[in-house]
C-alpha cells in the first residue's frame, strides 16, 4: 500500500525528532506548560475546573468534599442494604449537600418513573452480530437513546442559555434512569442468563441492576450499590470524564456526550483494567493449582517484576496510600465471604506486593487501587463475563459525568479548544531558550 510505504519510510526519522525534543529539552517552557507536558498527554496540567469530585493523596476520592468513608457512612440506606441509596449519591453530587432519606428516595423515585427503554434501542441491538464487543452495544444503545433528549427539542425551539443545565438535567435522569436496563439488556442478549425487563418495583435503582442482571442474591444487590457509589467520578482529567466535557462543551446533548465517553472507557489504557486485574489473579490461581504460600506469592512477584513484566492492580499516580475504593471492597469482601479462595489470594497479594514493589523500587506508591479487587468480587457472584465489566463501570461513572457536564452548562462554561503547535515550532521555542 503506497501510503503505508511511504509513512514507514519517514516514520522513523519524525520519531526520533520527538525523542530527542522530549529528552534533550522537555523541561524547556512553552507559555505555561513545558515540552514535556506537551508531548505527555497534558498529564497533571491544571486546567479543569470540578466541584464533583478530588483525588487527595492522602484520602482518597473525595465525592463533594466527602471521603468514601464518610459518603458510605453518612448517605440514607435501605433498612434491609447496608450500603447507600445511589439516588442520595447523585443527590450529593449535584447540591453538595447530603440528603434526607426523603430526598434520596425522591430521586429513586425520579428514575423509577423513567427507566423505559424505547422498542427501537433493543431493535438495535438485535440488529448487531452477536460477536459485537458490550461496550459496542453499549455505546450503540446510548447513541439510539438520543431520539429522546429533551436538550435537543428545547435547543430547537430557541431555549434560553441559562436553562440548558434545565434541559442537561432532565436527559441526565433520563439517561440515568435507563442505563441499568440498557445494560441489562446487552448481558442478556450476550449470555443468555436473565430475562430483559424482569424489574422488580420494590427495589432502588442499583438493586434493581443486580435483579435484572439475574443475580438473585441480597449480598449482591448491596455490591451492586458499592461498586456504583465508588466507580460514579474521578475528577474531570480521565479520558472518560474529559470525553464526555468535551463533547458536551460544543452543547452536544448528554446522550452523545456520554456515548463518547464510553467509547474512550473502552480502551484498553482505561476501562479494562478491573478485568487485567482479575486474570491476573486467577492466572496465579491456576499456576499454584490454588491459593500459593506467602513465600511462594513473594517469589513469584519477584520474579515477574524482574522479568519487566507488569501486576496489575498495584501503584497510583496520586495516592500516597491504599485506595479507600479498594479498602471498601475488600471489608466488603472479608464480612460476606472471608473463605471464597479467589478473594483469598486477593487479600495475600495485598499482604505481600507492596512491600515487593517498595523493594525493587518499582513504584514510589506501590499501594492497590481501586481495581484490584473489584472483579473479584463480581466473579464470586457469578458475573464472571470479563468483557461486560466495563459496561458495569460505565453505568457507575455516568452519575459523576452527568453531574459535571449539568454544572457546566449551569456555570456557562465555554467550548474547549486548545491551540495546536507544529513539532518545529516546539523545536524553534526550544532552541531559543536553550
Amino acid at each position: 500500500m503506497i501510503l503505508q510505504d511511504k509513512m514507514t519510510e519517514i516514520l522513523p526519522a519524525w520519531r526520533e525528532r520527538a525523542r530527542k525534543l522530549v529528552k534533550e529539552q522537555g523541561n524547556v517552557r512553552v507559555n505555561d506548560f513545558t515540552i514535556d507536558q506537551v508531548f505527555g498527554g497534558m498529564r497533571d496540567v491544571e486546567v479543569l475546573v470540578t466541584d464533583i469530585s478530588y483525588v487527595d493523596p492522602a484520602t482518597g476520592i473525595r465525592l463533594r468534599g466527602y471521603t468514601i468513608p464518610e459518603v458510605l457512612e453518612k448517605l440514607p440506606k435501605a433498612k434491609s442494604a447496608t450500603m447507600p441509596y445511589v439516588g442520595g449519591l447523585y443527590y450529593l453530587l449535584l447540591t453538595g449537600e447530603l440528603p434526607t432519606t426523603e430526598q434520596a428516595l425522591a430521586v429513586e423515585a425520579e428514575w423509577k418513573a423513567r427507566a423505559a427503554i424505547p422498542a427501537h434501542v433493543e431493535n438495535v441491538l438485535r440488529a448487531m452480530p452477536d460477536e459485537t464487543h458490550p461496550m459496542t452495544l453499549f455505546s450503540q444503545g446510548v447513541l439510539a437513546l438520543q431520539t429522546e433528549s429533551q436538550f435537543v427539542k428545547r435547543y430547537s425551539a430557541g431555549m434560553k442559555k441559562d436553562e440548558y443545565w434545565i434541559a442537561a438535567l432532565e436527559d441526565s435522569l433520563n439517561l440515568i434512569a435507563k442505563l441499568p436496563v440498557l445494560a441489562a439488556m446487552i448481558y442478556c442478549r450476550k449470555y443468555s442468563k436473565c430475562e430483559v425487563g424482569r424489574a422488580d418495583p420494590g427495589l432502588d435503582w442499583a438493586g434493581n441492576f443486580a435483579h435484572e442482571l439475574g443475580v438473585a442474591n441480597k449480598e449482591y444487590e448491596d455490591l451492586t450499590r458499592l461498586y456504583m457509589i465508588i466507580h460514579s467520578d474521578h475528577e474531570s482529567g480521565n479520558v472518560s470524564a474529559h470525553a464526555v466535557h468535551l463533547v458536551g462543551s460544543a452543547l452536544s446533548d448528554v446522550y452523545l456526550a456520554f456515548a463518547a465517553g464510553m467509547n474512550g472507557l473502552a480502551g484498553p489504557l482505561h476501562g479494562l483494567a478491573n478485568q487485567e486485574c482479575l486474570g491476573w489473579l486467577l492466572s496465579v490461581y491456576k499456576k499454584f493449582n490454588g491459593v500459593p504460600t506467602k513465600e511462594q506469592l513473594e517469589q513469584f512477584a519477584n520474579e515477574t517484576l524482574a522479568a519487566g513484566k507488569v501486576i496489575p492492580g498495584y501503584g497510583h499516580a496520586v495516592l500516597r496510600t491504599p485506595d479507600p475504593r479498594f479498602i471498601a471492597q475488600y471489608e466488603f469482601g472479608k464480612k460476606y465471604f472471608p473463605n471464597d479462595e479467589l478473594f483469598q489470594l486477593a487479600d495475600l497479594v495485598y499482604q505481600v506486593l507492596p512491600g515487593v514493589l517498595k523493594a525493587q523500587g518499582k513504584a514510589k506508591n506501590p499501594w492497590p487501587n481501586v481495581d484490584a479487587i473489584s472483579g473479584a468480587l463480581q466473579y464470586h457472584y457469578g458475573v464472571r463475563e470479563f468483557d461486560f465489566y466495563t459496561v458495569l463501570f460505565g453505568v457507575s461513572r455516568a452519575l459523576g459525568v452527568t453531574a459535571n457536564l449539568i454544572w457546566a452548562r449551569a456555570l456557562g462554561q465555554p467550548i474547549e479548544r486548545p491551540k495546536s503547535m507544529t513539532m518545529a515550532m516546539l523545536e524553534e521555542i526550544a532552541n531559543t531558550k536553550g
